[in-house]
C-alpha cells in the first residue's frame, strides 16, 4: 500500500508542535508500544519515555517503512517495523496503542477500531490525534487522503464500548485561524515550508496560552485518550 500524501517530510520539522502534543500524552506511553501508521517513525522521537518496554512500528507503505530505523531514537533498545495493517498482528498484544493522525485516513475507521480491541491489554492506553472539524476540510485534506476531520460526537462513536474515555480535548486553538483561512482563500493543496515553520514557531507557542486560556475546548487537532476495560 503506499501512501498518497507529500507532507510527512515538511511536517517532520514541527517541532514545537511534536513536543507539545507529547507531553500531553506522553503519561498514557507504556510498556510495550504499538504506532499505527507510523509514517517516517518521526514521532517516536517524542514520545518515547523511560516507561517505554518496546516500540513497534505498523506501516503500510514499505517505501516509509524502510525509512524509519534512521529516525527511531537513539535510545531505543527494543523495537520491530512491520509494513501492514493490524491484520498483520495477529497473536501480539500492546499496553499502548497510537493513532496520530491516522485514523483519518481510514476509510472503515469504526471497524478498524473494533478490530483493534484484541491487541490492547486490558488497562492499557488507545491513544488517538486526529485533525478537527469537518467544516475544515480542505485541498489539503483531499490531497493528502483524509476521509474525514472529527470532533469529539463523531470519535465517541467511532471508540468501542470495550475502552472508557480518559481524556478528550483539543489542541492548538489559534490553529484553527491558519486552517479557515488556507480553506476560504488560500486553497493550497501543501502549505509551503516558511508556512509550516511560521505555524510551528510562532502560531503553537501562542496557542500554549490560549489553549490554557479556553480550557482546551477547541483547536485544530482533538486528542482522544482511553482504556482498556
Amino acid at each position: 500500500m503506499e501512501y498518497i500524501g507529500s507532507e510527512l517530510t515538511l511536517f517532520s520539522h514541527a517541532i514545537n508542535w511534536k513536543s507539545y502534543f507529547a507531553k500531553a500524552i506522553k503519561p498514557y506511553i507504556k510498556g510495550d508500544v504499538l504506532e499505527v501508521g507510523a509514517g517516517l517513525g518521526v514521532n517516536s522521537k517524542f514520545l518515547l519515555n523511560p516507561q517505554v518496554s518496546s516500540w513497534h512500528y505498523l506501516e503500510p507503505d514499505e517505501k516509509l517503512c524502510s525509512q524509519i530505523q534512521e529516525n527511531m531514537p537513539a535510545g531505543l533498545q527494543q523495537y520491530a517495523i512491520t509494513a501492514g495493517t493490524i491484520n498483520a498482528l495477529e497473536g501480539l498484544s500492546f499496553d499502548t496503542v497510537l493513532y496520530i493522525d491516522v485514523l483519518e485516513h481510514i476509510a472503515q475507521s469504526t471497524e478498524e477500531l473494533e478490530k483493534l480491541q484484541r491487541f490492547v491489554t486490558p488497562g492499557g492506553h488507545l491513544i488517538i490525534l486526529v485533525p478537527a472539524y469537518n467544516f475544515l476540510f480542505s485541498e489539503f485534506d483531499k490531497s493528502i487522503g483524509h476521509y474525514r476531520r472529527y470532533n469529539k460526537r463523531i470519535i465517541k462513536s467511532e471508540v468501542p464500548q470495550g475502552f472508557a474515555q480518559v481524556k478528550l480535548f483539543y489542541l492548538d486553538s489559534l490553529g484553527v485561524i491558519a486552517s479557515i483561512a488556507n480553506k476560504l482563500f488560500l486553497h493550497q493543496d501543501n502549505p509551503t515550508a516558511k508556512q509550516v515553520s511560521f505555524w510551528d514557531k510562532v502560531i503553537v507557542p501562542l496557542s500554549k496560552i490560549t489553549d490554557k486560556v479556553f480550557f482546551r475546548s477547541f483547536g485544530k487537532s482533538l486528542i482522544g485518550i482511553y482504556r482498556r476495560k
